[in-house]
């Protein structure tokens, strides 16, 4: 008996091995599949020889063949006869490089994280459900289906992706899906949808309402006026002050009664990045050396891998466009064609605003709005949970949105606001797709006007050039018309005054063609002056970019290319410009005066740093010590400024600190700094914690001790290692945070204040010019590459050119057959 003890041991043991190997055992995945080399991770290996030079595909639902070129950089170039072909061709090729990000993606959107990863994503999930984007998505997805352009392209875009995923075997899924263990599924046009929705939560899903309501409850009126004022004093707009009307503005709703919000220590977190940008500009004929326009955008998001952007041509009868698209979603986003082209920069108006409701009772199946009690609609949320039972949520709806947390439990988010109800632009059905469709087919100015009719969210400053010398740039979007200031602050969500009154009509939003000063421009500023007659929101981008681009535009004379990719790559900070010189003034002391404070003693480290600082000619370059110590430097003087009076410790309260506008005013205006021993200061000077009376030297120089201290700490004494590039750190990471695919530490440029606006994190996530002519020439890069596959040499081969601010010359084909140089492969699907 003993003799088969141990052959029956060590099955058990090899048959356990195989079981535990072959299964996911919490969130390590089942490591027996990965490591295989028939199905795991080994099958995603790609080197430039296994992709084919000649292929021919059979696609079953293909009308007409379709030709496919690819250039070196491996980016198709489709050549179809038909519309339904061009989709469909377009879905399976993004697909083919892009599916486990384009569905990882919709499940972001979707609330549907937990289905992979388990009930550690179970709060995401219901945040995400309970903000309303698949909400928002299923009713602009109607308004899409409804039209038979979008909803044909959407169907042909859809079954492209089904398609490819149908033709894949689980070893040939994306490393992303064996290394999660699950499985790719259908694609629907609703993921189109909720992609954009995405997009629009990323770029308009930000609001001060709640912190606002706060400062006025605390401080009063008179203090929000003037330290949260409606228009900054150094501004920029978009849309230049004086710029002619062509229309009779509708009456704007009367301001109702003040009402109150009660304070509350919790506002949404999770929110957009305040960094989160863009620039885009165009200069005129008469400024450029072909006398024809020249259009640059850089669009500033994440910085991820896979890359967020995908580039494509699109060919087809009466189309030949290029740009890029968002994987997933059809249509080219940014991009030109040989007649026009046109880019995006973020608006950030206000389009989100907070209700506060009055319930009936602990039910919540009722609320008092004009007067009576109006039925809340209940939906119910089934959240799936792998390895556990579904989880059933319950979202309340009033007629303003969804009441994002309806009573007090232990949220996602801790400061999520509890029995408000969310009145947000991406919630309204709306067409973008159309409007990038017409857009991709536009040859004028009017084709331009119109494709904008049909957009919604996130608003978006459109900027556009075109072969007939026109230029033109337009904030547009889906804006409510409002009272003046209507949404800085919580609404009352009983009173219908206080409801969205209508929209702004979309021919008067706020537009500028052909300007005298021979260029448009935008960097997220203020969409007009205070001339417009319309409120679109009160806080906004600092000048800094804004100003810095049409400070340049304004000297340019017979551009090129090469001009517009320089301004792209500024790296002038303005706010230091600004601000440095009294700084260190201050600092050093007032030879006019009695000099009642004292100077940095000599050999101190501060006084290096200073001396470093004077040396400085305010450019963000990688090797700039000074940058380093400004933005320390600054960004601790702020901090020391307001936390006192507007920080959550001490105040109990969550807050916002002024604008960087009002901060600056306040510290060269209002600080004293000018007077004698600082006489007459702003009493926001004084730090309210301390009993001793501190003066803005006082603050200047504890903050520049902390900034010396610190990076003392960090990188040891005042030296090279100091650099900018040290101390901002860009990364690059993997969108699902896999340690090893992605990159660190990259040395680059720029600064999030700079036109070239590099930070952390966040950055030029697409950068193109484009010069058009009789035969139109662009360039245009991303920091990643085409490939979704972090195996391939095409995963981030971009990188470099991107990291050191140089463009490609971007492949445009105008036949099938055209001979090019840079074409490596021709497929044909059929």
């Amino acid at each position: 008996m003993l003799r088969f003890l141990k052959p029956a041991l060590a099955l058990l043991v090899s048959l356990t091995l195989t079981w535990v190997l072959n299964t996911k055992q919490g969130d390590v995945p089942p490591v027996g599949r990965l490591l295989s080399p028939y199905r795991g991770f080994w099958q995603n290996g790609e080197t430039a020889a296994d992709f084919p030079v000649r292929q021919t595909l059979a696609l079953a639902e293909l009308h007409q063949p379709v030709q496919v070129r690819f250039d070196d950089r491996r980016v198709p170039h489709l050549f179809a006869q038909n519309e339904h072909d061009l989709y469909y061709a377009q879905g399976y090729l993004t697909a083919r490089d892009r599916l486990w990000q384009m569905e990882f993606m919709t499940r972001v959107a979707a609330g549907r994280i937990s289905e992979v990863v388990g009930p550690r994503a179970l709060e995401y999930d219901r945040f995400q459900r309970r903000m309303g984007l698949p909400y928002g998505a299923g009713k602009s997805l109607q308004a899409m289906l409804q039209n038979d352009t979008t909803r044909q392209v959407l169907e042909a875009y859809s079954a492209g992706v089904n398609a490819y995923i149908s033709q894949l075997r689980p070893q040939d899924y994306p490393f992303e899906y064996k290394l999660l263990d699950y499985a790719p599924e259908p694609w629907q046009p609703l993921k189109c949808a909720l992609l954009l929705k995405l997009m629009a939560w990323d770029l308009s899903g930000r609001s001060d309402d709640l912190r606002l309501s706060n400062i006025l409850r605390k401080y009063g009126p008179a203090v929000v006026r003037d330290l949260f004022p409606g228009y900054p004093t150094r501004e920029d707009p978009i849309v230049p002050v004086g710029t002619p009307r062509d229309f009779t503005p509708l009456p704007v709703p009367p301001v109702p009664p003040s009402f109150q919000a009660a304070v509350s220590g919790r506002v949404p977190a999770w929110e957009p990045d305040a960094e989160l940008g863009s620039n885009n500009f165009a200069v005129a004929g008469s400024r450029s050396a072909s006398g024809l326009p020249l259009l640059a955008n850089d669009p500033h998001l994440q910085l991820n891998l896979p890359s967020i952007w995908y580039q494509v041509q699109l060919h087809a009868p009466g189309l030949n466009v290029y740009g890029v698209t968002i994987p997933g979603a059809p249509a080219v986003i940014i991009g030109f064609n040989e007649h026009v082209a046109w880019g995006v920069t973020n608006v950030g108006g206000d389009v989100l605003d907070w209700y506060q409701l009055k319930f009936r009772d602990s039910t919540r199946r009722a609320y008092w709005h004009d007067g009576r009690w109006k039925p809340v609609r209940r939906v119910v949320e089934r959240v799936q949970v792998r390895g556990q039972a579904d989880r059933i949520d319950t979202v309340l709806y009033t007629h303003h949105g969804p009441v994002v947390y309806d009573q007090a439990e232990e949220p996602f988010n801790p400061q999520t606001p509890v029995r408000h109800a969310l009145r947000w632009t991406a919630h309204d059905p709306a067409n973008e797709v159309l409007a990038f469709l017409r857009l991709n087919r536009a040859r004028t100015y009017q084709d331009y006007d119109r494709a904008l009719r049909t957009y919604g969210s996130p608003a978006q400053n459109f900027i556009f050039a075109s072969r007939q010398n026109d230029i033109a740039i337009r904030p547009n979007g889906r804006f409510p018309l409002k009272w003046p200031e209507q949404g800085k602050f919580i609404l009352d969500g009983t009173d219908p005054r206080h409801d969205w009154q209508g929209w702004i009509p979309m021919s008067q939003t706020p537009r500028v063609q052909n300007p005298a000063r021979g260029f448009v421009s935008s960097a997220n500023q203020h969409s007009a002056g205070p001339d417009y007659p319309y409120y679109l929101g009160w806080d906004y981008a600092p000048w800094d970019r804004g100003h810095r681009i049409n400070e340049q535009l304004a000297k340019m004379r017979r551009a090129t290319p090469d001009s517009l990719r320089r301004l792209q790559n500024d790296n002038l900070g303005v706010n230091a410009r600004l601000m440095l010189p009294w700084m260190l003034a201050t600092l050093e002391g007032n030879k006019m005066t009695d000099n009642c404070y004292g100077l940095l003693a000599p050999n101190s480290p501060e006084s290096a740093a200073a001396q470093e600082l004077a040396k400085w000619d305010y450019h963000y370059t990688t090797d700039a010590v000074a940058a380093t110590i400004f933005e320390l430097w600054y960004q601790e003087l702020v901090k020391r400024l307001w936390d006192d009076d507007f920080g959550k410790k001490a105040t109990g309260l969550e807050m916002r600190h002024p604008s960087r506008d009002r901060t600056n005013r306040l510290l060269l205006s209002e600080s004293g700094s000018t007077l004698n021993c600082f006489q007459g200061a702003s009493p926001w000077i004084d730090d309210r914690r301390t009993p001793e009376k501190e003066n803005v030297h006082d603050l200047l120089t504890a903050s520049l001790h902390f900034a010396v201290d610190s990076l003392t700490r960090k990188f040891g004494p005042l030296g090279p290692k100091w650099r900018w590039a040290n101390q901002k750190s860009t990364d690059i990471n993997h969108l699902a945070q896999l340690p090893g695919f992605g990159h660190q530490d990259i040395d680059c440029a720029g600064s999030p204040g700079t036109v070239n606006a590099t930070g952390p994190r966040n950055g030029p996530s697409w950068r193109m010019v484009v010069a058009l002519g009789p035969q139109v020439r662009a360039y245009g890069i991303f920091p990643g590459g085409q490939s979704g596959n972090p195996a391939s040499p095409h995963y981030d081969d971009m990188l470099e050119t991107w990291r050191t601010g140089r463009l490609d010359e971007l492949v445009f084909l105008r036949a099938a057959d055209e001979n090019h140089p840079r074409v490596r492969a021709a497929w044909r699907l059929e």
